[in-house]
């Protein structure tokens, strides 16, 4: 992951955002594409989206995107449920990439740009697209790289008498146990949004087991019932049991607890780094970023979830694919520099190295660039079906109806 983002990074933009890499020609009628995405109006992306869409339509007259957002976790049943009928489908699409698109490449309805790739791959670095190939083969365009990331109210910290986030495994216990008992929560999580546990429980599993090991597990290789997943579950669990998340975790959604954090009502609030621009922007406090410490200390601190991710798809239904090809990636390209540039997230395309980016967004990058390991997010690695057992195992771990060594022998009787 250090020379996939050191060239991203490195490769400063040679072309304006919008030079159209072949020519289109202009519809001759005016042609609407439908565009399906997550990024809402609280959506750190949404107004990139906009502007994205806006310079498109002007440098292609005679055409027009319908942009259709719907919130995370519905957009996922939404997308899931048109790509199994095949009925309503959109001409573009957002999706995370592996097993997340890999499920509609299987079925039929993704169209391949292998060949438009070739007209824009020395501004998107090919390692960038090792997410959405399925044989070897490039089904999606990618904008934006994540990883997990801890984010520290430093203010509450130093009520504790921390000004770093703690280093240690050790250290972060014994910070959460002050906070606790100074009346401070000290994390905040959507106990009702399965995806949002996971990012609790994925940096503790792969800082007890190490990317390899993760990664095989995932790909059905090894087995879940590794003590160091007992013990990430138990860590996990202890947590729970010991107050550290806020009691109201299981009425809130993900939005009302990172403007929970933003408010200043718990300590920390572990998330994507796509939160980098409105919790820089935001937040009335000194905030720090990082990751959470190793449960093993064998295990390289900067082993990551995340990776290239964000994507935009055409559907192999899509009447105008010429058009819609030239869409999808002329509005990736767009975003990845808007994002970054905005701080939201860290560019998939050739970014200015020069460009005036917010703190926050610079430690992800420095983190990405110290990666020893990056294993992409659980419930995209996986299949539709997969991800939705390891969801519920994680949940059903964060209700307290199985122990650890429960957790994975279930994992493996059921995804094994």
């Amino acid at each position: 992951m250090k020379k996939i983002l050191s060239l991203a990074l490195a490769l400063c933009m040679i072309v304006a955002l919008f030079t159209v890499a072949p020519t289109v020609a202009a519809a001759d009628d005016e042609v609407t594409l439908t565009l399906w995405s997550i990024a809402t109006e609280s959506d750190s992306s949404h107004q990139a989206f906009i502007d994205a869409i806006a310079a498109f339509e002007a440098a292609h007259p005679g055409v027009k995107i319908e942009h259709v957002t719907t919130e995370n976790e519905a957009y996922k049943t939404k997308i899931k449920a048109a790509m199994s009928s095949g009925e309503g489908l959109p001409d573009i699409f957002f999706t995370w990439g592996m097993g997340f698109l890999g499920e509609f490449v299987n079925a039929g309805r993704v169209y391949c740009v292998d060949e438009e790739y070739a007209d824009y791959q020395a501004e998107l670095p090919e390692a960038m697209t090792v997410n959405v190939r399925y044989d070897g083969k490039m089904y999606g365009v990618p904008y934006t790289m994540s990883l997990i990331t801890l984010y520290a109210n430093m203010d509450l910290l130093a009520e504790v008498g921390y000004d770093e986030i703690p280093a240690t495994y050790e250290d972060m216990i014994a910070c959460c146990d002050a906070l606790v008992a100074k009346g401070i929560i000290p994390f905040g999580v959507a106990g009702k949004e399965k995806w949002c546990l996971s990012e609790y429980v994925e940096p503790l599993v792969i800082k007890s087991v190490g990317g390899q090991a993760l990664r095989d597990m995932y790909n059905g290789e090894a087995s879940w019932n590794n003590e160091g997943v007992i013990k990430a579950i138990e860590a996990f669990q202890g947590m729970i049991d010991k107050g550290y998340f806020d009691p109201s975790a299981n009425a809130l959604s993900n939005d009302e607890v990172k403007n929970n954090f933003i408010q200043g009502k718990t300590a920390f609030y572990q998330n994507g780094s796509w939160n980098n621009k409105d919790i820089g922007e935001q937040a009335q406090f000194t905030v720090k970023a990082g990751t959470f410490p190793v449960l093993d200390e064998s295990i390289p601190l900067y082993s990551m979830i995340g990776g290239p991710n964000n994507t935009l798809a055409v559907t192999e239904s899509c009447e105008h694919k010429d058009l819609a090809v030239a869409a999808a990636f002329e509005l990736a390209r767009f975003m990845s520099d808007a994002d970054y540039k905005s701080g939201a997230n860290l560019p998939c395309w050739a970014a200015d190295p020069d460009a005036d980016v917010n703190d926050l967004i610079q430690v992800a990058a420095d983190m990405a660039s110290q990666a020893a390991d990056m294993v992409l997010f659980g419930d995209n690695f996986l299949s539709a079906d997969a991800a939705n057992t390891y969801l519920d195992y994680i949940e059903m771990a964060w209700a307290g109806d199985v122990t650890p060594v429960e957790y994975v022998e279930g994992l493996d009787a059921e995804l094994g």
